[in-house]
Parts: C-alpha cells; sequence; structure tokens
C-alpha cells in the first residue's frame, strides 16, 4: 500500500488513519452493525438495520469521516473546529464530515459515531431496533 503519511505543521490530536480506525472500531462495537462498500469501493459504509450511520472514505489523500448530527450540534461543531465541515456526499443539514485536525480527538470521533447511530436508529420502527446500547 501506498499511505503517505503528512505531519500539518505541529501536533494532531487524531490523524486521518487514527481517526478512521477509530470511528470504525467504535461503530463496530454497536449493536447489529454491517458493512460494506455499497455505493462505491472508496466508500466504507455502517449501517444499522439498513440504516447508513457511518461514512469512512478510504483515499489515503482524504481521510475523512462522515456521521449524522443534529443540525445545531453540527453547525456548532463546524464552528468550532476547522476540520469539521457540512458532510461530504449526503444532506449538508443533518451530516458532518471529520478529518484530521487540531481539537479532533477519539473522544470526539467516538461520541460523533456513537450520537450518528443512535440518530439513525430512533427512525427505525420499534421492531428493527437493537436490544441493547
Amino acid at each position: 500500500a501506498h499511505l503517505r503519511h503528512r505531519n500539518g505543521g505541529g501536533p494532531v490530536s487524531a490523524a486521518g488513519d487514527r481517526l478512521q480506525d477509530t470511528a470504525r472500531r467504535a461503530a463496530l462495537a454497536l449493536p447489529d452493525v454491517s458493512h460494506g462498500y455499497p455505493f462505491t469501493p472508496g466508500l466504507d459504509v455502517y449501517k444499522v438495520a439498513g440504516k447508513v450511520f457511518l461514512v469512512v472514505t478510504d483515499d489515503p489523500d482524504e481521510q475523512i469521516i462522515t456521521v449524522k448530527c443534529e443540525p445545531e450540534h453540527a453547525r456548532a461543531l463546524v464552528h468550532r473546529h476547522a476540520s469539521i465541515t457540512p458532510g461530504r456526499y449526503l444532506d449538508k443539514r443533518h451530516w458532518i464530515s471529520l478529518g484530521p485536525g487540531p481539537g479532533i480527538t477519539e473522544r470526539l470521533v467516538t461520541d460523533a459515531v456513537e450520537d450518528s447511530y443512535d440518530l439513525a436508529v430512533d427512525r427505525l420502527p420499534q421492531r428493527d431496533r437493537p436490544r441493547t446500547r
């Protein structure tokens, strides 16, 4: 593999590959999660009961994750962090993309994935919801 590692002038809280690994681990730790590449080979998509809640971009030049987020919370995160932007590929009001940068910690990434999962589960009919969380 020809993964390129960049150090953009100073310490970064979560490097792109670590950010993505953290997101994948957080997603797979949740109940009833499946993942695959339904759209294109470069997008690793995580779902709960058929609802997408995490997209991991498999491009070494653009190591981002995209998650579902409440619009008000999304605006606050975008305002607070330069490397959080309105969601790539999806509805920009309800999705955000996170890239490596100052303030992007493993805890923030894990929380974003878990919140996205919860939002997806909340939209499911009761009978399709995972039993525990």
